[in-house]
């Protein structure tokens, strides 16, 4: 069931209770996709700022939803249709975004950019 907080997808509201799992499979799937994904900075602001201490819980909870949605093999429009095949990854991830909007700060943008200026290798919170 849709709460506040949830993608309204069961599949990735469940996921989404699992930090770790989330954090683990972004980085494979991002890794994966990342020549085809046209808002891959939004995405990694949206990560960092799921992930940061200082976001309050109902913030994280609204993009760790979003995140795992993502990350899922399966979803409402599946990811290897060209074209459509994101465009309900981005209309989740745009809904998330405009609800928390004021939490994703510079510093979690900066955190996307130097991710992607080092060509994804490595998930900077991994070790």
């Amino acid at each position: 069931m849709a709460t506040e907080h949830s993608v309204g997808f069961e599949p990735a509201d469940r996921l989404a209770q699992d930090r770790e799992s989330v954090r683990k499979q972004f980085w494979r799937k991002l890794k994966r996709l990342a020549v085809k994904l046209p808002f891959m900075e939004d995405l990694l602001a949206a990560y960092y700022c799921a992930f940061d201490r200082q976001t309050p819980r109902h913030v994280q909870a609204a993009l760790l939803g979003a995140l795992a949605y993502f990350i899922l093999p399966f979803d409402f429009v599946p990811d290897v249709l060209p074209i459509l095949g994101f465009g309900d990854d981005a209309a989740i991830l745009a809904t998330a975004l405009r609800m928390v909007a004021t939490h994703i700060n510079d510093d979690h943008r900066e955190a996307a950019r130097r991710a992607i200026a080092r060509g994804l290798n490595d998930d900077p919170n991994e070790g």
